[in-house]
Order: C-alpha cells, then structure tokens, then sequence
C-alpha cells in the first residue's frame, strides 16, 4: 500500500471515532438540555420521556438490521448513510418548535444511531492493519464512552451559554466533518458477505418487536405496581417473540441471525455480556449522579457544576481507553476485565462515601478509578466478540454487541429508577456495584492470555 493510500485509511478510524464521540455527547448531553427544552418547546410530562424513548425505541428495532446491512452493501457505506441521518435528525431538533417535530427528530437519531454504531464498529475493524487492530477497536470504544462521560458538561455549558439548540447543531457540525472524512477515504474492499436474495423480513420484524416489547417492559417497571399491564403486555409480547423468532430462524436457510453460530462461541455471548454490563454500569451511574448533584438534596450543583464534577471519571475513562490492549497483553482477557470490574466494584463504595461526606476529594478519586476501570471491559469486549464469530459476519456481530450493550443500559436506568427514590444514590451504586461484581466474575472464564484463541 502506499504512502497516500495509508494517509486515506487513517481518516476510516478517525471518522468513525469523531461520529462516535458525537453520538456519545448527544446521547447524554440532552439530559442536561430537557429542562430548558420542556420550557421552550411546551412539552408536558409524557413528551418529555417520549424524548428520550423515541430514540431507544428505534435504535432498538432497527440496531441488528444496521449490522446486517453492513455485511451485505459494506460498512462504510452503511456507517456513512448513518451518520448522515443522525446528523440530519440533529439539524431538525435544533430547529424545532414543538413536540411533534422534537419526536420526529428522536425517533430519526435512533434509527440513524442504529446504522451508524454497529456500521462504524464493523468498518474500523475491516480497515484497521491486524497489528493495529485491538487499539483501533479500544479508541472507537473510548471515543463513546468519552462522549457519554462529558455529554452532560457539553450539554449543561451549551445550553446556558448559548441555548439548547446549540448541542444539536454541534452534534449535526460534528457528524458532516465525521461523514466528509468517511466519504473521502479509500474505496474499501467489497462486502464480506454476498447479500442475500431476499431479506428475512419475518425475522427482522420478529426481532425489531422483541426489542422494542423489552425496552417499553423495562421502561415499565417502575410503575409497575400503579399500571402493571405496561408491563404485563410488553412482556408477553417479548416471549412470543422470542419464542417465534428462534423457531422460525432455526428453519430459514438464510437467517437474519446466525443463532447456530452464535451458539458456537461462547466466548461472543460472553464477551458480548460484559459490554452490556460496562453500559449498565455508565448509564445508570452518569443519570442518577447528574439528577442527585443538581437536586436540592444532594449537592444543588448547576448543570454546569454537576458536570465538572465528572470530569476525573472522564479523564480515567478515556486514558485507560486507550492504555486497555496493553493492560489486557499484560493479564490476559480474563484478569484485565475481571480486575477491572472489580475497580468498578470498589469505586461505587468511593463514590457512596463521597457522597455522603460531602468530600470533593474522595469523589475525584471515586469517579476516576470508575471511568479506569469500566474503559477496559467496554474497549476490549467489542474486540473479543468481533474475533469470536468469522470475518464476514462483521457487521451482524457488531449489531448484536450493541444490541446487547443497548440492553444492559436500558436495565441499569430501571433498576436505577426503582431505587433512586427508596435508597437514594447510594442504592444506585450498590446495583451498580453488584453488576460489576457479577461481569467480574463472568470474565473469568475468559482466554486466560491475550493469544489464547476464540
């Protein structure tokens, strides 16, 4: 290859690392902003979770259709096509002037997250040189992670700065440079695998409906007891589906999911478990963190405060992001992710402690060796689950990786809002805690060194 074609590589990572920075940014930044955005766009209470749902619930249906797409017509082409929507959808919020608009504008961002995030997931893998791999793999990681940890900071300053619309152009001003980037890069090699005659259109339904029955169950749980058919009827739906979708793809000749080769390898389910657990862990904490420092019971911090009070936890999360294949080298698979699950583990006591104390200082140490040790799990699971399955299966591994990691964010903000309002943050923790403890456990059965196959 030369030299000019190695320069045209490195924008395909750079692209998709500054895409995924943005869309980690957004995905937290605007809880920071909906405050403002209920007063300015009059949103009652309902719109107001709408917001944020919209953008689950159509990430969730259409999360493994973006990582099947990208084995069938290319990852970049299919990561491109994502960012420019998410983008796009990021220029219409900004300009909204009600409900109808900010909703129509969510619901585009999920379906454009849904393709972008699996799609740049698989393309930096296939680009990447085999030795550069892992650490191409780790940075997309923590270029996400980086995003979700500073989200509220960007979203808290910008908007009283400059108004809430301003995280929204950001975000578009950010995906058109990420998406120019992709688009100028070297043609990539063509699709892993041959696309099929015809797409499994029963299977994606049955899966895009097991998905979106689970998130709405989970986001029911709350209320369970006031209004148990949201979760009653989620659910039963969910298990039909479940239970149609394994049968059916069990007799298609081409599947929409590999299920026999994912049963195969138990290290992808495994691998695959520990990155939901890393975004039960973040999600839950960066919410419930945000929502206690900035009330008056807690801390009464600003947005802007409650989001520099963050910052250790961003700066361990994105040095460690970076540090991990080296770490996981060093201990194998098996001891980087268990001890550093265990870190996370510990950091929860720091935090509780801190928060109870009311010490600035305990909290820093806290949030850092949290960010530390959570970088390591969520950059190196996505490398161990792309490994486990074959090369032409790219795009459907990285659907499935985030389809879990979506999953296990989702249930770390409902055990969150279950026991913020009986046992405060500190019962936030102590779930986080406990999650950590069993991904710890978990990655012991990991390859105990970092040459040790599939």
């Amino acid at each position: 290859m030369s030299a000019a074609d190695a320069a045209l590589d490195a924008r395909i990572p750079l692209a998709c690392c500054l895409g995924m920075l943005a869309v980690g940014v957004n995905g937290t930044a605007i809880m920071a902003a909906l405050p403002t955005m209920r007063a300015d766009l009059s949103l009652d209470a309902e719109a107001v979770t709408w917001a944020v749902n919209s953008y689950l619930l159509a990430s969730a249906a259409c999360i493994i259709l973006g990582g099947r797409a990208s084995d069938w017509v290319g990852a970049r082409r299919v990561a491109l096509a994502g960012l420019i929507l998410f983008g796009a959808a990021s220029a219409v919020i900004a300009l909204a002037t009600g409900p109808a608009t900010l909703l129509t504008g969510r619901a585009a961002q999920g379906l454009g997250a849904a393709f972008a995030v699996p799609a740049t997931l698989a393309c930096i893998g296939q680009a990447a040189d085999p030795s550069r791999r892992s650490a191409a793999l780790s940075a997309w990681a923590g270029a996400l992670m980086l995003g979700f940890s500073l989200g509220p900071l960007v979203g808290g300053a910008a908007t009283h700065l400059l108004g809430w619309r301003s995280v929204f152009v950001c975000t578009a001003l950010a995906l058109a440079a990420a998406a120019i980037a992709l688009s100028t890069a070297r043609a990539e090699a063509p699709p892993a695998a041959p696309r099929p005659s015809h797409l499994d259109a029963a299977g994606f339904a049955l899966l895009a409906t097991l998905m979106v029955s689970a998130v709405l169950a989970l986001n029911g749980l709350p209320r369970a007891g006031q209004a148990p058919l949201h979760v009653a009827v989620p659910l039963a739906a969910a298990a039909a589906a479940s239970a149609l979708f394994v049968g059916m793809e069990r007799r298609a000749a081409d599947p929409f999911v590999d299920l026999a080769g994912i049963r195969r390898s138990p290290l992808f389910l495994r691998a695959a478990a520990i990155g939901a657990v890393a975004m039960f862990c973040i999600l839950s904490t960066l919410l419930y963190f945000n929502i206690d420092a900035q009330g008056e019971a807690g801390l009464g911090l600003t947005p802007v405060g409650a989001g520099l009070m963050l910052l250790p936890l961003s700066v361990g999360l994105f040095a460690l992001s970076r540090l991990a294949p080296r770490v996981v080298r060093r201990l194998g698979p098996a001891g980087a992710l268990s001890g550093a699950l265990v870190v996370v583990a510990l950091a929860c006591g720091a935090i509780a402690a801190a928060a109870y104390l009311r010490s600035e200082a305990i909290l820093a140490v806290g949030l850092f060796l949290f960010g530390a040790g959570l970088a390591v799990p969520y950059a190196t699971a996505p490398h161990l689950a792309l490994a486990a399955l074959p090369p032409e299966a790219a795009g459907q591994s990285a659907g499935l990786i985030n389809a879990c990691t979506f999953l296990g964010g989702s249930f770390g903000v409902t055990g969150g809002a279950i026991l913020y309002p009986l046992a405060g943050l500190s019962g936030v923790l102590g779930l986080v805690a406990a999650a950590a403890l069993a991904g710890a456990a978990l990655a012991r059965s990991l390859p105990r060194t970092a040459d040790e196959g599939p």
